[in-house]
Formats: structure tokens, sequence, C-alpha cells
């Protein structure tokens, strides 16, 4: 990092630079987390002494305290900032004096410089507290706090559940050691009100609030994106400070999350105000921390189960995806390094001393080293399915990711720190339980500390005590699959399916009498740019309150119709990947894969030259046919059928096809992939695949930048490590070595248009989509001759 970033926030892990924000391109609301405040080196910094490499650490320190400035006009998200930054400084200072006190001589000269970096940014956070609710804005600007802009436009005033309430344990540290009792108040403040606005029969709590009135916007309930760290903060303030108010409220929403999130091992999102109705069909991967708080919590067996899930999906996907489904697919491909689950992995094992749990921490070496290292460091996984990398290593991966890895291996002796003496932020920052013996009067006055006896009450998916053979016995069933468990559902199966109008079976788009109940229910059939038709459930214009619950029952259906349907017909994506210079293999674009064609496996892939179509539709027979021949050929959706162009593509000696999309704005990220629809006949051999509108701009941006020379490849999975030679005949023969596996690939000559067919990639179809929330693409009709 620092040889090639430094002092910039991050590390670009591809392109071997640092990301500097408003240099780099916009990525939106994930670079609020940049503040040109040398993020990366604060938030490793009590990494680097967990670790035991006090001279790096030593160094660390002194780079901080001579180099970094928080006075910068810059808008940061106050959540980032303070579990990152502020964290990152009070879990340095916490290490650098606990080293110290233990006679570390490189440590002696320390005198609290890094607490008085951490009262500076402190500082410059508590302007965003000064909402009518107290609870913080989501963004502050760190030299001239909030603004008009910052505190009253839609996404000023809109958080996340975890963005609010995960400012405690870091704000009652700083208090406490700068004896300034703003920080805690405040924070204690904002806990108190989120409290107050749970669902009182539910004891759930919504994902999205607005600061200025307090209301929610969002109702969904969960535990992972956007709620993860509101509940661990719950139990850890009580771990930290002793007060049992907040075991209270976290045994409360505990039991609550037990008995309408929980569903076995899975941790289903349902809608606080009505906890037996799912509110989305797939789960995120930031839930994965939640064994590891069910370790704290004492709920061992709660842990092991939801755990043992979690690994089946990595074992299927190396990888936690960013969105699963119940039947471990893929909702959102992408996976930045998250620490979650290797967090949940070190608590076990320092639970249970199961030799499981470090078999478990070895895969998760193994798949990072295998699948995201690269010359500068880690690269995040941008799909896990084709294993293609983003120039991506957020600071993150340094703070929790490896320093939980660390600890799960480590031996006692390997450990310079009490770690046991210590609480972890959800950063994974090191704050003393010694926190607890400092007392300020003004926090003193408003402590709600009460004895709290509380009963847990059984969960909907208990897990079955045994009388003779005690936990291992349970943890052996468990992986053996003997262990009796509840069938997983979705809450919202508690809808009677009788009491629908109209079953989605029955639906007939142009019946008039069907339009009319879906109407009745609240749902809707819209016709979008692409040609595409997608239902959306609007509860406000429902005839009722009680036919809008029926359209939202009308919709699971939908969607578990659709997953029935993905269990059959799995969309496995492809991918483009620029060779050429600059590029040389580092840039993937994800792409949608053909019914027809030559099938593009992990055994075989394509190699050529890019040139447009003329026409760029593709739809006629192409004018360059001289041009065409040997080379991969880039076209434009519309006019005509997919396979109309791969036919005329394929006349023309193309080896292959890439079909663009011309819906602006789609990508691969906000739009699910597809296979491009055949007919009855196979006579296209040639391979091909559908690039969204963004992924086609940056290939056709890099071949106007290559002068049209521009060679890609073709496959099932993007290809490290490329080398190639051209042989006298013409033929390339290329040893290419993926991530999995080694592969001897042989590209076509000019003269060869004959390419076998594969059955197989006529067997894939993808008659029914689903978008995120509640829309449901029900068909692509734009192929329509």
């Amino acid at each position: 990092m620092r040889t090639n970033a430094y002092p910039a926030d991050e590390l670009m892990p591809l392109s071997c630079r640092g990301r500097i924000r408003g240099i780099e391109p916009d990525r939106g609301d994930i670079d609020d987390a940049l503040g040109k405040f040398q993020l990366t080196l604060i938030d490793t910094l009590d990494t680097l002494a967990v670790l035991g490499d006090i001279t790096e650490f030593n160094k660390a320190i002194r780079l901080v305290i001579d180099t970094v400035s928080f006075n910068t006009d810059i808008v940061v998200s106050v959540f980032e900032t303070n579990i990152r930054i502020l964290g990152g400084l009070l879990g340095g200072h916490a290490v650098a004096i606990n080293l110290k006190e233990s006679g570390q001589p490189e440590l002696q000269w320390y005198n609290n410089e890094l607490l008085d970096k951490a009262k500076d940014i402190g500082n410059r956070l508590l302007p965003a507290f000064n909402s009518p609710t107290g609870i913080p804005y989501p963004r502050v600007n760190l030299k001239y706090g909030i603004n008009k802009e910052l505190s009253t436009s839609s996404s000023g005033q809109a958080t996340c559940l975890s963005c609010a309430g995960t400012v405690l344990l870091e704000f009652a540290a700083l208090s406490r050691w700068s004896k300034n009792a703003t920080f805690e108040i405040k924070a204690r403040q904002v806990m108190k009100q989120l409290w107050k606005r749970r669902q009182r029969h539910s004891n759930l709590l919504g994902q999205v609030i607005d600061v200025n009135d307090g209301g929610w916007i969002t109702k969904d309930s969960g535990v992972g994106a956007g709620f993860d760290s509101y509940y661990e903060y719950c139990l850890k303030a009580y771990i930290l400070l002793g007060d049992e108010t907040f075991l209270h409220r976290f045994n409360t929403h505990y039991e609550a999350i037990m008995n309408y999130i929980s569903q076995g091992p899975m941790l289903v999102n349902v809608l606080m105000h009505q906890p037996h109705y799912a509110s989305r069909p797939y789960m995120d991967a930031l839930q994965a921390f939640w064994p590891g708080l069910q370790v704290l919590k004492g709920d061992l067996k709660s842990a092991v189960l939801t755990h043992q899930w979690l690994y089946e999906i990595t074992k299927k996907h190396n990888f936690i995806p960013e969105a699963f489904t119940p039947n471990l697919g893929v909702y959102w491909p992408h996976h930045p390094l998250r620490p979650e689950f290797a967090e949940s992995t070190y608590f076990l094992y320092k639970a249970t001393n199961d030799p499981f749990y470090l078999e478990v921490g070895k895969s998760i070496v193994e798949n990072l080293n295998n699948y995201a290292r690269v010359p500068c460091g880690f690269a995040a996984l941008k799909d896990v399915r084709t294993l293609s990398q983003e120039d991506r290593l957020d600071s993150f991966v340094f703070a929790e990711t490896f320093k939980y890895l660390y600890l799960l291996f480590a031996e006692k002796e390997d450990i310079i720190l009490p770690i046991d003496n210590f609480v972890f932020t959800t950063e994974a920052h090191l704050l003393p339980l010694s926190l607890s013996n400092i007392h300020i009067s003004e926090i003193n006055s408003v402590l709600e500390n009460r004895t709290i006896n509380f009963t847990m009450a059984a969960s909907t998916c208990p897990v079955n005590e045994d009388a003779s053979g005690g936990f291992s016995k349970f943890t052996k069933n468990l992986r053996s699959g003997n262990e009796k468990q509840c069938d997983p559902k979705d809450a919202s199966q508690a809808q009677k399916a009788d009491k629908l109008k109209l079953k989605p079976s029955e639906l007939v788009i142009g019946n008039v009498q069907h339009q009319k109940l879906l109407q009745e229910m609240g749902v809707q059939i819209v016709s979008v740019q692409d040609g595409r038709l997608h239902l959306q459930h609007m509860p406000n214009i429902a005839k009722s309150p009680k036919d809008a619950e029926l359209g939202i029952e009308f919709m699971r259906q939908v969607i578990e119709a659709n997953r029935i349907i993905k269990d059959n017909t799995v969309i496995q994506p492809r991918v483009v990947q620029l060779l050429s210079a600059p590029h040389n293999g580092l840039v993937t674009l994800s792409a949608g894969p053909a019914q027809f064609g030559k099938n593009l496996t992990a055994n075989f892939h394509i190699t050529g030259f890019t040139i447009h179509a003329n026409p760029r539709s593709g739809c006629t027979a192409l004018n360059n046919f001289n041009e065409v021949s040997g080379k991969i050929v880039v076209t434009v959706r519309g006019d005509c059928m997919f396979i109309e162009k791969a036919r005329n593509v394929q006349a023309s000696g193309a080896i292959g096809l890439i079909v663009v999309d011309n819906t602006q704005q789609s990508s691969s990220q906000s739009h699910q992939l597809f296979a491009m629809s055949g007919d009855q006949n196979n006579d296209v051999k040639i391979p091909a695949v559908f690039l969204f509108y963004k992924e086609g701009k940056i290939l056709n941006e890099a071949m106007q930048d290559s002068n049209n020379q521009l060679e890609i490849l073709m496959g099932a999975r993007a290809v490290n490590n490329w080398k190639y030679s051209t042989t006298a005949d013409n033929v390339v023969t290329a040893t290419a070595t993926t991530e999995t596996d080694s592969m001897q690939m042989t590209k076509a000559s000019n003269t060869d248009k004959s390419l076998p067919s594969n059955a197989a990639a006529n067997e894939i179809s993808n008659p029914t989509q689903i978008n995120t929330e509640n829309d449901i693409i029900l068909e692509d009709n734009q192929n329509l001759p």
C-alpha cells in the first residue's frame, strides 16, 4: 500500500496506484468513505500491532501524526468516517497505550497524539447530530459542517438504521478518554431515539429513517445490510460500558429476530409492521456477521447452524456473493472481500475450539490467494461466478478480514496483546474493557441503568437438544446432514394462497378481467423502454389494505415460480476480457450467454480482434464482408432477432458475435442477465454473448482507442497470466491459466468457419427474469421480428 498508493485513501490493486477522490471516476455513495485523510493507513493501525509488527506500527503512528489533516472541504459519510477513521485512531491509541505500559521500548515516546487526532475528527462529526431528532445526518462536510443541502435534500435526510446506530462505542471511548461527555451523550440519544421508534408489536426496526421527522422511509427489517451493526452495538455497548439498558434492548430485539427473521439457518427480511411477510426474495452478505454476534449472546447452537449454511454458500461459490437466494443461488454477484464470514468463523473457534473452524478459515485463505491475489495486493471479485476481478481494495480488508484470519490461526504466544481484554468494534478496532471504569458525572446523569430480568423465548426454528451427546454430537450431526432442522420457509407463506383472486399460473396478459383483478391487488403490468413487460406492486393503488396484502402474496408466488424456473435453468454469465494494451487482461466485462451457437465453457474460449458490423444492427448481409472474416463482430441490439444477427455475422466468416444493448444506462450491475433466444434450427456454430449498454460502451471506447486493433477474449470466466505466440500459419496457440483451470486453446485462423456446434448451448433458457425489490420482468419480447 505505502509503495504504490500512499498517501491516497485506498489502493487500486489492478492499476497499482492510489485511489484519490475527485481524480478517479466517481463511484457514487461508495466514495463517501474517502476523505483524503489516508483512510487505509488509519484503518490498519491496530492490525499492524495485532500482527506483532511493532516497527511498522510505530512508523504508521508517526505518519498519521505528521501528515494527516482533517481540515478539508469535502463531504464524507458520517458512518464510514466514524467506524474507520475515528475507530481506527482510537484503536491505534488503545494499542499504543497498552504496548507503552507493557514496556515496549519503541512506544515510550507516545503521548496521546492519536487521541488528539481522534478529538479533531470527532468534533468535525458532531454537527451531523444537530438534527431535530438527534439522529445524525448521513453526510457532513469536514470543514464546514452541515449545510441546507446536507440536511434537507432527499438523500441528505434519509439514513439507514446501522448508519445512525453505529456510533456509541467510538463516541463513548472518545468521551471517556478525553473527559468530554458530549460525544457519548449524543450517541446515547441516538440509540434512545431509534429504540423509541421500534414497531411495538414486533419489536423490529426499519431500514431507512427520516432524520428530520423520525419516520420510517423503508419498513423492511432484517439483520444484514442497513441493519447489522445497530444490533451489534446494542450488545457490545453492554459489554464495553456495563449498562444493562443496552442488554435489555438487545435481548428484546433478539427475541423478535429469532421469531420473525430467523427461518432455520436463513435470515429473511420481513416487514417490520407485518413480520409474517417476507419483503424480498434474497439475503445479503453482511448478515454473515450474525453467527459471531450470536456467540457473544451465548446462543451457540443457532450460531453454528447459520454459519454452516453460510459455509455451504462459500463451498459453492468460493465466496459469499453480495446477495444470494435461499437455494444458494447468486443474486448480486460481486464480493469486495468482506470480513463478516471470517469474523464469525473466528468467534466460533474461540468459543468451541473445534478444529473444523480452522478448516473453514483455511478455505477462506486459499480462496483469497487463488482468486483475489494480484501483484499489487488483493482485488475484489466483480463476479463470483466468473471470478473476474475489480480494481478495488477497501480499507476494511486490512482492518478486519486479515485481522480476524490472523487471530484465527495465531498461537497464544504469537499475539502480543491481551486480546480478550478488548471489544472489537464493527470495523474490528480494539477498545479496552477498562473503559467502563472511567466515569464522567455528566454521563452518569443520563444513564438509564436498571436490573434486567429477561427470559429468552423459543425461536421459530429451535435447535433440538440431544440427551446423550451434547454439543459435539449436534455439530457432527449437522455437518453429516443428520441433525433435524425446521424446513426453511419464507415468512410470507402465512398468507393463505387460496384467498388470491388470481394466481400467477392463471394469468393471461391480454385478459381484461385479469388486469382488473391485478389492479385491485395493486399489481400493474408496465412496458419498459427495452420492450420487456414488468410486474410492479404498488400498495397505495390497491382497492383496500387487505387487497394490498393479497398483492404481496401474488408477487411472492411469482417470485417463487421464477425461483423454481431458475433452479432448472440457471443463467451462467460469460465474460468479455480486453487483452490488448493498455488493458492487458485487467478489464473484464460481464456478458449474457446465448441459446444458440458454440457454448463457451471453462475449457473453451476464443480470442480475436474486434470489428463493428456494417450495418451496426447486423440484421442484413454485412457490407464489410472482407474485413469481418476471422474476427469477433460487435453489433447493436434491435431490428431483428438475435439469431438472425448471428447468421449474418457467421456468413461473413466471423468467429464470434457480441450484441450490445441499445437501452442507455443498462448494466450487468443493475439488470439481470438473460440468455439470447434462438429458434428451432441449429445452424449457428459460432459463440455469441450479450453486453448491456454500459459494458458495451467500455468495449466500444476501447475499440476506438486501439484504432480497431483491440484483441479480446470471449469465455466463461476471466483468464489470468495471458501468454500467446503466433505461428507461421497464423494459428495462435495460447496457454492461459485461470483461477481454477489450466487450458490449451487454439484460435481459429481466418479461413476456419466450421466450428462444431454444442447442443448444450441450446438447452439454456430464461423465460422469466427478476429485478430487485417488487419489480418482476415477465419476458423479453424485443427480439420479435
